[in-house]
């Protein structure tokens, strides 16, 4: 018996309707998502910038502080998703009433459009989004390449240890600024919160020249979050992502820039003993990838005190394990590292000091109302006390130290009242250092960046030219980037993207970048003054020549007799990403009629690759 046809063709419409209404409420439910996520994301971070969402998008998030997930969901999720009962409950209500409903569900999807549009009109306005769209589609650099004219390459500089190595101790502290410090001594608050590290500055150096008031570096950008500022102190350069057409494809966890040269790098060569400690997981952000790759440390981070037994398995404060465990773990791996025979670098990252509000200890006090402003100070008597311990240790005297914050505070309020036209910078200091600086009386202008080379040179390294990376040897009197050009205009150009730094950083060889090769290259030949050719295969700003392993020329006669020929990498500038490959014959031009001619690239992952052809 069937169906009369009216009342199948009704339920066919009703299925189609539920569906229809389904598909609206993941629209509704994506931009209220979107809202809601630019809320909490600006709010969590008030210096968020785009380089860092980046660079958060293609590496781990695992060991991210589980509070931080449940922040969202406690004061913005949650709001989500009664926002999407709420839609469900009113085409429910109004399921017998189709013009309500039709009306109501018209102003939810106006509602949704409205905050979506909020949200994305507020990134822009926060992160330059619009500027990173134009960019995307456009592929515009930076006139001339500001990271080409001034990068300076380890690999090619003269840089010359001492006979006797010196010991390094590197302590990053989590959001540390020198803006803590009272305004007499150089800082913005009224009180003085950290005041034994206003001590350690002034009595160490800090590049303040003739002045008493404290001098810190300025986190610039691609510097400004944990990952980034850690990568600009060691290597000179910003953390930032390659962009193609195609958007962001790099992936930093198992390939973080292996063609790039940083401190652990020329450390590890001059064979020091090399440990990274944690008070977190170090996979979180690529961390753990970084410090492997370039340097070989050893890992000693929240899952390396569990395995080992120094704390219990279900132990788990804040991140990982406080502070105060750390400077006590680290007093027994300086013991053991200095009663080995190789120079060592033992470089700590803390964490009490994260945003929002950070983590108070056992050893804390409740001195000011405001919990971060006593996290502040508690870090403050710590760093203190274990740069005190280490000075009266027997190897202190052949160790320098450096003290510097990684970048500024993102807690939202914690410097709210600071006037907008106070330059906020780290905390920096040298201690024990090598050597001083050639001009005492001068105050440096500096930024993260500028630590890299100043930290070989505080280990008594000579470095011809004083420049690494991006970055300036903060001990000579050569002028930093930051002298040279202001906060604005060095702002302006390291926002910009380079097809230089895209490739020096090799951009991980996928499919479509090889296919993007051979659209790019071209095989042509020379007749050279005897009469005899040569093929050559040009390439620009596609491929770095470092990256070749391989360059062949494959030659293909009318008869199908083939002969395979090496080919040359010639570069012509100081670039790696302009060069051309090429191959002297014996043919002349009556020997290569009918004959094919096919170039091929052998680089990672990618063996015997065509990159050309000609056919005559």
């Amino acid at each position: 018996m069937h169906e009369p046809s009216g009342q199948s063709h009704g339920k066919v419409s009703g299925v189609l309707r539920w569906i229809g209404l389904a598909l609206i409420s993941l629209f509704v439910l994506v931009f209220l998502m979107l809202f809601a996520t630019e809320r909490w994301l600006f709010k969590t971070w008030s210096l968020l910038d785009l380089d860092e969402i980046l660079y958060h998008l293609t590496s781990s998030v695992e060991g991210t502080n589980p509070e931080m997930v449940s922040d969202y969901i406690r004061h913005f999720g949650i709001y989500v998703i009664l926002a999407f009962v709420l839609f469900w409950v009113t085409v429910i209500v109004t399921r017998k009433h189709r013009f309500l409903q039709r009306a109501l569900v018209c102003l939810w999807v106006a509602a949704a459009l409205g905050f979506g549009n909020y949200a994305l009109i507020e990134a822009n306005t926060k992160v330059d989004l619009a500027d990173y769209l134009l960019e995307l589609s456009s592929g515009r650099k930076d006139s001339g390449d500001f990271y080409f004219d001034h990068y300076v390459d380890p690999k090619e500089v003269e840089i010359t240890f001492p006979e006797e190595k010196r010991n390094l101790i590197y302590i990053y502290l989590e959001s540390m600024e020198m803006t803590y410090a009272d305004e007499k001594n150089g800082g913005a608050f009224k009180e003085n919160l950290i005041p034994e590290l206003t001590s350690l500055s002034q009595k160490n150096e800090d590049f303040s020249g003739s002045s008493r008031l404290l001098n810190g570096a300025v986190p610039v950008r691609g510097t400004t979050w944990t990952m980034g500022a850690m990568f600009g102190q060691t290597s000179g350069l910003p953390l930032k992502l390659p962009i193609s057409s195609k958007g962001v494809e790099y992936q930093v966890d198992n390939n973080f820039f292996p063609m790039l040269t940083s401190l652990g790098d020329l450390l590890d060569a001059e064979g020091y003993h090399q440990v990274m400690m944690f008070g977190s997981d170090a996979v979180f952000a690529g961390r753990e990838s970084y410090f492997t790759m370039h340097g070989n440390y050893d890992i000693f981070d929240y899952k390396y005190a569990k395995a080992t037994g120094l704390i219990p398995n279900d132990y788990y404060v804040f991140w990982g394990f406080e502070d105060l465990k750390l400077f006590d773990f680290a007093k027994t791996e300086l013991t053991k590292l200095a009663a080995e025979d190789e120079p060592f670098n033992l470089t700590l990252l803390t964490v009490d000091t994260h945003f929002e509000d950070g983590y108070l200890c056992k050893e804390c006090g409740n001195q000011y109302s405001d919990q971060y402003a006593n996290v502040m100070a508690c870090s403050s008597r710590q760093v203190a006390a274990f740069v005190e311990w280490i000075q009266q240790q027997d190897f202190y005297d052949n160790t320098t130290v450096i003290v510097c914050g990684d970048h500024l505070t993102m807690d939202t309020d914690f410097c709210a009242d600071v006037p907008k036209d106070y330059q906020r910078r780290t905390v920096t200091s040298i201690i024990n250092s090598a050597v001083k600086p050639m001009d005492a009386k001068r105050t440096r202008s500096y930024t993260t960046l500028d630590m890299f080379p100043t930290t070989l040179a505080s280990l008594g390294v000579t470095i011809k030219g004083n420049r690494l990376g991006l970055g300036t040897n903060l001990f000579s009197v050569k002028d930093t980037l930051l002298e040279q050009y202001g906060y604005e205009d060095l702002d302006r150009h390291l926002h910009n993207s380079s097809d230089f730094m895209n490739q020096f950083m090799n951009v991980h060889i996928t499919e479509d970048f090889m296919e993007q090769v051979a659209n790019k290259a071209a095989l042509s030949y020379r007749v050279e003054n005897n009469g005899k050719l040569t093929f050559v295969v040009d390439n620009s700003y596609i491929l770095n020549s470092d990256s070749i392993q391989k360059a062949e020329l494959q030659l293909t006669d009318a008869a199908g007799k083939t002969a395979t020929i090496n080919m040359t990498v010639y570069q012509p500038e100081n670039d790696p990403n302009i060069f051309s490959c090429y191959a002297k014959t014996d043919l002349t031009e009556d020997d290569i009629h009918g004959m094919k001619a096919e170039a091929f690239f052998t680089v990672e992952g990618f063996e015997h690759y065509s990159v050309a052809t000609a056919e005559y």
